[in-house]
């Protein structure tokens, strides 16, 4: 019995010894931080717990706990955690939620007095006059503040733009020696505005360029930058303005001008006159709305150093909102991949480095700014946070990060990164030296990145990732659910090199990565870079790729992608749609097994969000339901020989495969060979095909401008196993008719429905029709086993409509050169292995 009440009194001392510091929002930070007083900021329950330790308050033995009342703490400067807030392992400290309580961490503040604008505004559009709600542009000390954001009852606004919604238009030209840029002359005079800015799409990137001046010309406009980003936009060559009358130029949007402020949730801020200028979306009273304007770009800082590192510090249950990031206004932004911005790059006039012999280019880097930034930290946890309604980064794990843990939190309404881990590039460092720091105390390890929410991140940066982690080692990626986000999900590595790095012994595994690729191709749900030894990509779910509308290169796109350098990884079992892959100048000690649709579905139920922390799926939205989701077809391959001589099959087949893509369905007729499968990136094999047999005349079809499909049928069934067949014409070499027949296929399914009847009738499981230049490629799908020339009959079955489709089309084709007089379509016969 005496026992008994002496761990019981053990049990309560231990109890009694956990200090517990409050914070609400009608507190006074002169009061004791008790639950009955307690404090009103957390920089000053901070100051109070620092202060417990520096005496060695008996109180702490068991740690401290500042916890926070509900409510929105605004603040006026960046949370600093010093080495001095450090906990240990058996007393750490943490900042918290209350139970129940959902506390705001703002940096913004909230502008007010809006009224209706009665009074004419020289450069508003007629359309918007009567519709616009101004207020005085909010002041900081008597400064105008400046910002790029604003949030409407906590939904951001649109800051005033050329184009509306996804709409852009295409550049002209540029002039890289000029540093100047061609453009359609634009819709309102804005030749004199100043502070607006070109945002751009380049590839894998964007850019934003603050616009020096604009001189129009006719139907055209000449626009000059300022600097710097004006001469590393033009000087830089990765990624740069994408010129191709086949694809089209990049595209672009002006933003901010009073010019623009068109259409409901638009915004201005007018610096001269320092007003505000909105335009209500349905719904909205200006009266009592909620509009916040951002202020600061980091609401905490987490900082040590390599001697003294803040060690044992959590946070859990804490909503940070309302970052602002303004280098863009000050200084341009040009990235150069997933949002690190270039410092200065160019192109080298003499490739060759001593690094690397075939560098073309270098550049330096700068990291955008973030939320919530740690440096030089052990054993640090963030928790079942919200971060949302930010500008820039979310949460950034930065340099000498050990043993920590981003667990459970939900990322949304982000503008750039969700999460950064571990050094990208120092800024006095060139961006293609590998990175091995010669003090192990700089090296981020052991991070564990489990279980979090990412959906619609990189809203204003379309170039930045869900989670990227860098020089990172023994760090795990898993059981994340990544969503809606305009580029690459997962981007694990850096500098574009095979040499040895700090990287080893990472995991990324069992994650769900779908509806990405917004704005940006060049892209993978899982993306790495340079060596890793020891490290591995497994388990994980990729799917439901969107067709972003102004990509350069529309297929080039991919669920699994290994770029330059990447060494000694295992990529297994990732169940992917396809095997749309790509391993571009890769290193050595690369392993790929079981990967793409054979996977089994179990990997489908295992990934994503652990049952205790799918909660956080309520929140998650899905915010492009109007854009298309990426409908993947197989492609074409045609490789002709000349005149009279045949193409080597033994000799194509082993070049497919050197390029992993091992298929059985090879068609021929005469000098022709056919390939008809899904490939990878089929614009690079294209390439490779060319360089490998310079004697062969290499055409690809990637497009189908036509595809039937058992959705039109009423029965949508389909069989599990099909059989292709494949046939080859040319279109009349007549451009009014060329015109006619693309048209005619556009419009079949509302205008001739008894076709696709026709085809449903047949059992036709598919059928595409592809073209490249006059030559077409048609592709009819039928369950395996069966004979087309039983089913076909069925199409025109009493239906004679389907006979006068056939006679229509008879007067736009012809055969290709070989076939006999009268014969139009070609049947290609399969190749057996």
């Amino acid at each position: 019995m005496r026992q008994t009440i002496v761990v019981l009194f053990f049990l309560l001392l231990s109890c009694a010894a956990s200090a517990q510091i409050y914070v609400a929002v009608n507190g006074t930070d002169t009061a004791d931080g008790t639950k009955e007083k307690p404090l009103a900021s957390v920089t000053m329950a901070l100051r109070k717990a620092r202060e417990m330790r520096r005496l060695n308050d008996a109180a702490i033995v068991n740690g401290i706990h500042i916890v926070v009342g509900d409510g929105v703490y605004r603040f006026t400067e960046p949370l600093f955690v010093r080495p001095e807030d450090a906990g240990t392992a058996s007393s750490p400290t943490t900042i918290e939620a209350a139970p129940g309580a959902q506390p705001i961490f703002s940096g913004g503040i909230d502008v007010k007095g809006w009224k209706k604008l009665t009074t004419p505004v020289v450069g508003l559009s007629k359309k918007a006059q009567g519709k616009i709600w101004v207020t005085d542009a909010p002041t900081l000390g008597g400064d105008l503040l400046d910002f790029r954001q604003l949030y409407i009852n906590n939904q951001k606004a649109v800051r005033a733009k050329a184009y509306n919604g996804d709409t852009m238009s295409r550049i002209l030209s540029w002039n890289k020696k000029t540093e100047s840029c061609w453009i359609p002359k634009p819709a309102v005079d804005v030749s004199k505005v100043e502070g607006m800015e070109m945002f751009i799409h380049q590839w894998w990137a964007i850019a934003i360029l603050r616009i020096k001046s604009m001189e129009v010309k006719g139907d055209s406009a000449l626009l000059h930058f300022y600097q710097p980003e004006s001469h590393i936009q033009s000087e830089h060559p990765w990624p740069s303005p994408w010129i191709s009358s086949e694809t089209g130029n990049s595209a672009f949007n002006l933003v901010n001008a009073l010019q623009f402020l068109d259409s409901p949730g638009e915004w201005y801020l007018d610096k001269k006159t320092r007003k505000l200028y909105y335009w209500p979306r349905s719904g909205e009273n200006m009266t009592t709305t909620t509009v916040v304007a951002p202020v600061l770009e980091t609401l905490v800082k987490v900082e040590g150093t390599a001697e003294r590192p803040v060690s044992n510090f959590s946070v859990k249950g804490i909503s940070f909102q309302h970052t602002t990031w303004m280098r863009p206004s000050q200084q341009g932004h040009v990235p150069l991949q997933a949002g690190l911005f270039m410092l200065d790059a160019y192109k080298l006039k003499v490739p060759g480095t001593p690094e690397k012999k075939t560098l073309e280019n270098q550049a330096w880097l700068g990291r955008p700014s973030a939320s919530v930034e740690v440096s030089f930290a052990n054993g640090i946890a963030f928790e079942n946070c919200t971060f949302t309604h930010l500008a820039s980064t979310g949460l950034d794990f930065g340099k000498g990060i050990k043993n920590s843990s981003i667990i459970g939190n939900s990322f949304q309404d982000v503008g750039g990164n969700a999460i950064l881990a571990g050094v990208f590039s120092d800024e006095a460092t060139e961006t293609h030296l590998a990175y091995n720091s010669a003090d192990e105390r700089e090296v981020t390890e052991n991070i564990s990145i489990e279980n979090n929410l990412v959906n619609n991140v990189g809203t204003e940066d379309w170039g930045c990732v869900g989670i990227g982690a860098g020089y990172v080692r023994s760090t795990t990626i898993s059981h994340n659910d990544l969503s809606e986000l305009p580029y690459t999900g997962i981007s694990l590595g850096w500098g574009w090199t095979k040499d040895k790095n700090v990287m080893q012994n990472n995991r990324v595994a069992a994650n769900r990565i779908v509806r990405y690729a917004q704005h940006m191709y060049d892209v993978a749900a899982i993306y790495t870079l340079s060596a890793q030894p020891n490290t591995f990509i497994t388990d994980n779910y990729a799917d439901s790729i969107y067709k972003a509308p102004y990509a350069h290169l529309p297929h080039h796109w991919f669920y699994l992608y290994s770029d330059e350098g990447s060494s000694y990884i295992t990529v297994k079992n990732n169940w992917t749609p396809s095997k749309k892959f790509l391993q571009n100048a890769n290193g050595p000690g690369n392993v790929w097994e079981n990967n793409g649709p054979m996977v089994n579905d179990s990997v489908k139920n295992i990934s994503g969000l652990q049952p205790a922390y799918r909660s956080l799926l309520r929140n998650k939205i899905v915010f492009n339901t109007r854009q298309e989701i990426t409908h993947e077809l197989p492609v074409v391959f045609e490789l002709i020989a000349p005149s009279g001589q045949t193409v080597d099959v033994g000799r194509v087949k082993q070049a497919f495969a050197e390029a992993d893509v091992y298929s059985t369905q090879f068609y021929s007729w005469q000098n022709h060979l056919v390939l008809y499968d899904k490939v990878g990136d089929a614009s690079q094999l294209k390439r490779k095909l060319e360089k490998s047999f310079p004697d062969l005349k290499v055409k690809l079809y990637e497009d189908a401008f036509y595809e039937f499909n058992r959705t039109h049928c009423g029965d949508t069934t389909t069989a599990r196993e099909w059989d292709n067949i494949l046939l080859t014409a040319n279109l009349v070499n007549n451009a009014k008719l060329q015109k006619e027949y693309l048209d005619y296929h556009a419009t079949q399914f509302q205008k001739w429905p008894e076709v696709s009847n026709g085809f449903c009738k047949a059992n036709f499981q598919q059928l595409l029709v592809y073209k490249n230049g006059r030559q077409l490629m048609l592709v009819i799908n039928i369950p395996k086993g069966e004979s087309l020339d039983k089913l076909n009959p069925k199409t025109t079955e009493n239906n004679p409509r389907v006979e006068e489709w056939n006679r229509r089309m008879a007067k736009y084709q012809e055969g290709i050169q070989g076939t006999k007089k009268g014969e139009t379509w070609v049947f290609l016969q399969r190749i057996n292995n």
